[in-house]
């Protein structure tokens, strides 16, 4: 397969895009198209002595910013890395779409460019999130600020396909993030969309409190994206400010720091789980083609696990499960 990747969107690129993609081309053996000023790409690999057995590179000189208006993608930055990734990805040059660039952008171009899979109403973002048995889906991450009923039975439904397809669960349980567990809770948009998940083809275990949500007690758990947002931030930081406190008192005094030497090995166990480079990106579910967003501040690491997880997704024939299961909902 094909991956195409936008190599200057993200915090460090051309650099680490540059770097990840040929560890993943190593390790996955995917073919990489990269875009992007072909002259900076070139010299870069030259100085860096980055080995690559196949690569194709389309150039072009613009970039499309973090601060540049999303939807600035389809005109103003027509030519720019991310655009011209994804004209190439929907006229059947690759096979996945891999950027570190602008979520916002990433969304317009995976909409209106690709295209959506059809009978989805609205493409949302989704990612596995860290917990202390296995990874659990978030989705929707904040692509749609404003849901229907409607849109939030599809986004349990793609949910689904995918945990199936990739992560290997046969039977996925399915909760809808509320303010508690009872069905006639939240507001008309949960209690809504309550009904249709519990009518759709999927293991819908009903709602679930946020603070079940790091227990991993649901495979995937489906809200709107402004509430999405909210929860993955929250999760961040306080991972993030949870560490920082682990590791000001393991340095506190002398006796502290020896027993940090004896818990070492577990900790680094334990934050290997918790990195989100690990992961690789957030998936835009819903278009005809695999789109992953990674990480805005991704390393090569982060880069390489993002391509793997585009290997993953294609191999999956996600897209063809999430319209079947589209389908069988309009039945």
């Amino acid at each position: 397969m094909r991956v195409i990747i936008d190599a200057f969107g993200g915090d460090f690129a051309p650099a680490c895009t540059i770097e990840g993609a040929a560890l993943a081309q190593k390790e996955l053996g995917v073919g990489i198209v990269l875009t992007g000023n072909e002259d900076i790409i070139r010299s870069y690999i030259r100085e860096h002595d980055v080995k690559f057995t196949d690569l194709e590179i389309i150039h072009t000189d613009d970039v499309i910013s973090m601060h540049d208006e999303p939807t600035s993608l389809l005109k103003t930055h027509k030519d720019s890395s991310m655009a011209v990734a994804f004209k190439k990805l929907s006229e059947g040059e690759a096979d996945a779409f891999v950027s570190a660039g602008s979520t916002g952008a990433i969304v317009v171009g995976g909409t209106l460019i690709v295209k959506r899979i059809k009978g989805v109403k609205r493409p949302a973002l989704a990612s596995m999130i860290p917990s202390p048995d296995k990874p659990y889906m978030l989705m929707d991450m904040g692509a749609n600020a404003e849901c229907r009923p409607e849109m939030l039975q599809q986004f349990g439904i793609m949910a689904n396909a995918y945990l199936k397809r990739v992560e290997g669960r046969s039977n996925p349980k399915i909760a809808l993030l509320n303010i508690g567990t009872e069905d006639t809770k939240g507001g008309e948009l949960q209690q809504e969309a309550y009904k249709l998940l519990s009518k759709a083809d999927i293991n819908f275990v009903g709602n679930i409190e946020s603070r079940e949500m790091p227990k991993g007690v649901a495979d995937a758990v489906i809200t709107d994206g402004f509430t999405g947002n909210i929860a993955l931030k929250l999760i961040e930081g306080t991972a993030s400010t949870l560490f920082k406190m682990i590791k000001g008192a393991l340095y506190k005094n002398i006796i502290n720091k020896l027993a940090a030497l004896i818990i070492k090995k577990d900790l680094y166990v334990l934050k290997g789980k918790m990195d989100s480079s690990e992961v690789g990106g957030a998936l835009l579910l819903g278009v005809k083609k695999p789109v992953i967003k990674a990480h805005g501040n991704s390393d090569a690491k982060a880069i390489k696990n993002a391509i793997r997880q585009a290997k993953y997704f294609y191999e999956g024939n996600v897209i063809e499960s999430i319209s079947q299961g589209l389908e069988s909902v309009e039945e």
